[in-house]
């Protein structure tokens, strides 16, 4: 009768065992380091565009509160370069007119019987007058609905005007027994400064450069908006300007639209 193998030593079972399971567990193990790498990364996606909305939400609400009436004007004067008093200003309008000075001068002698007759004298001159706001002055801006409206500066001529003596043309004629034609001529010149100072500061020329003025400062405010991302359609599509010379009722209408 034959005889039977001799039983394996535990160790040597417990070994064999192991080697059967070894590669089971360690897909199990890289399954489950797979599954946890997976469940984080969509807890990520899930979470990210939430974060993002609120993030968005928050700035959208500091902005508004910065463009809200009562605000929007400090705001905007912060916004404003600061130069000593008087020396920041934003030029609005410019125009180039000629202008003709003529000055007569009659005299006689015996009473008034001998004419000694009649100097003329006569200056054609290219003018330029321009036209500012003074940045340093009071602004005001309000907002109702999404119109911007804008109380500017009063609009002020700088002075004196540019006289381009350049292209100046004289003309003059002396009458027959005078002999003082030159100091005449001087004198109109001389005149020519304060008398194109008045004439700039006149109702009539600031009427002539209001509308363009009142654009241009329309369009410096539609800059600044531009900057801050306030000039679109779910904001502020319409820009009103007053100039604080003008009339309580002055113009409402818009002055410039998106």
């Amino acid at each position: 009768m034959g005889t039977s193998p001799p039983p394996a030593p535990e160790s040597e079972s417990r070994a064999g065992t192991l080697a059967r399971w070894r590669w089971p567990l360690v897909v199990a193990l890289v399954a489950l380091l797979a599954y946890v790498a997976v469940d984080r990364a969509c807890r990520g996606v899930v979470h990210a565009p939430g974060t993002a909305i609120r993030e968005a939400a928050e700035a959208a609400r500091g902005i508004a509160e910065r463009f809200r009436t009562g605000r929007i004007t400090t705001t905007f004067t912060a916004a404003l370069p600061r130069l000593d008093p008087g020396g920041a200003r934003l030029e609005v309008a410019a125009f180039e007119s000629v202008e003709t000075f003529t000055r007569t001068d009659t005299r006689a002698v015996f009473f008034d019987l001998l004419s000694l007759g009649t100097n003329v004298t006569e200056i054609r001159v290219p003018v330029t007058y321009r036209y500012h706001v003074r940045l340093d002055d009071p602004w005001r801006l309000d907002v109702r609905e999404q119109v911007c409206l804008v109380q500017a500066p009063a609009l002020r001529p700088s002075l004196p005007p540019a006289i381009h003596t350049d292209r100046m043309q004289k003309r003059s004629e002396r009458g027959w027994l005078r002999l003082d034609l030159e100091q005449q001529m001087a004198e109109l010149e001389r005149s020519l400064t304060p008398t194109l100072s008045a004439r700039a500061t006149s109702a009539q020329t600031l009427g002539f450069v209001r509308e363009p003025a009142r654009r241009r400062v329309a369009e410096f405010v539609r800059d600044w908006l531009l900057r801050e991302d306030h000039w679109r359609d779910d904001r502020f599509r319409a820009i009103t300007v007053v100039f604080a010379d003008e009339q309580p009722a002055g113009p409402r209408v818009p002055t410039l639209l998106r």
